[in-house]
């Protein structure tokens, strides 16, 4: 019998082997099209198949993907944004020639255009930010002034808070727009920038498969002036009119956008005005493990199975309260050493503990999701239980930063 084969564009280093072992369950055969698959490491180590190709050409990949249709015959695509939202619109695009389920490519492709994503939601009345957008220094200048010092600077393309800044004065302002426009950014279409409102108050992300709000959880960030997750926790603690009004606005997103097929993820601030949407991301977040461990509903299986053509089963089989930490450094420098990683997984009640980085890894802080050396996950019946067995496998892990050495200490 010819094997299904599930067809993955790029990986993730979050989702990319749960992708490959729900595929695995599935009785698929996963195989990931990249155009390095060498940086996806679960690839090698778990001896996956894996193929190089120019991810970045729809027609290169038509031509893989009908190789190897007459080898395995494909029964689904799909694939994973990191730092190149394009490649799920590109996705859509191949379920489209093979006759696939998929997400709708123009759909995906206005929502992953920051700008665009605003017009729409502002015409169909979303709650959200004040924003404009930017081609030069002198536009984000005047965008600043017209909206009001703090504001966020990011581009208008792009995922991972890559080169996404809080500005609190006309020096960070003008610091952070030569940064994005000097060279140092890695730009993938003509240069824009939205300069956006800063929406005050606690952040949380809505988790939606298909037209279903799953749950949503709070986040907090380390140090501004960037945006990096240092801890989730699933479900948020919410009311049930709290949980009602996010739920609502989601749905009013999927419907301005144009979205309502496979995963969608939708970031919010509760601010003194209520919800404001800061971004709609069409695809399934990192944090997708939270809520299996809360609720039994594993959204990496549940997403396959649309894609192959399935049902899904969203329904809890229990509900448990997770919290997720991650290991953020204080400092650049030259990792000495990190350990501690198997004691605190040996702590009752936690899930899930992973490291990103090896001793004498270099350290240098982007300010966006690669600055993460590793996770922590703890789940209990309770919030307080979880807390207490998170602090107490957090304090178990340990490392040792020594700063770069200087011009004269390497002579």
């Amino acid at each position: 019998m010819t094997r299904r084969a599930l067809i993955l564009v790029e990986g993730h280093r979050g989702n990319g082997l749960r992708y490959v072992q729900a595929a695995q369950r599935l009785g698929l055969h996963p195989i990931t099209l990249s155009a390095d698959p060498t940086q996806y490491h679960y690839l090698a180590s778990h001896r996956l198949e894996a193929i190089r190709v120019e991810t970045e050409h729809i027609d290169a990949l038509i031509q893989e993907c009908s190789r190897l249709h007459a080898t395995y015959g494909i029964a689904g695509i799909t694939g994973f944004a990191g730092e190149d939202e394009s490649v799920y619109a590109t996705v859509g695009k191949l379920c489209q020639y093979f006759h696939l389920p998929g997400p709708h490519p123009a759909s995906i492709e206005r929502c992953c255009d920051k700008f665009t994503q605003r017009q729409l939601l502002a015409d169909a009345g979303v709650p959200m930010p004040a924003y404009r957008v930017a081609a030069d220094a002198m536009e984000v200048e005047s965008c600043a002034a017209e909206i009001g010092l703090p504001v966020i600077l990011k581009p208008a393309l792009g995922s991972g808070s890559l080169g996404v800044r809080l500005c609190r004065d006309v020096g960070e302002l003008a610091e952070h727009t030569t940064y994005l426009l000097g060279g140092k950014h890695v730009w993938r279409s003509s240069p824009r920038i939205l300069v956006e409102e800063f929406a005050q108050g606690p952040h949380y992300v809505a988790y939606i498969m298909g037209k279903e709000v799953i749950g949503i959880v709070a986040n907090e960030f380390g140090r501004p002036p960037h945006f990096v997750y240092r801890e989730s926790t699933f479900p948020a603690l919410l009311t049930d009119d709290e949980h009602k009004h996010m739920a609502d606005v989601s749905l009013s997103c999927l419907r301005a956008l144009g979205l309502g097929w496979g995963p969608t993820n939708i970031e919010f601030r509760w601010t003194k005005r209520g919800p404001f949407v800061i971004e709609v991301n069409p695809r399934l977040p990192g944090g997708s493990r939270m809520v299996e461990l809360a609720y039994g509903v594993d959204l990496v299986t549940e997403h396959i199975k649309l894609v192959i053509g399935d049902e899904s089963d969203l329904r809890r089989s229990h509900s448990h309260i997770v919290t997720w930490r991650s290991l953020l450094p204080d400092r650049d420098g030259i990792l000495d050493w990190i350990n501690g990683d198997s004691r605190a997984a040996a702590v009752p009640g936690v899930a899930e503990v992973k490291l990103h980085v090896k001793r004498q890894t270099p350290i240098i802080r982007k300010g966006d999701y690669r600055d993460s050396m590793g996770e922590v996950i703890a789940v209990s019946p309770s919030r307080a239980r979880t807390e207490a067995i998170l602090q107490r496998a957090v304090g178990l892990i340990d490392w040792k930063i020594s700063p770069f050495p200087t011009l004269r200490e390497q002579k």
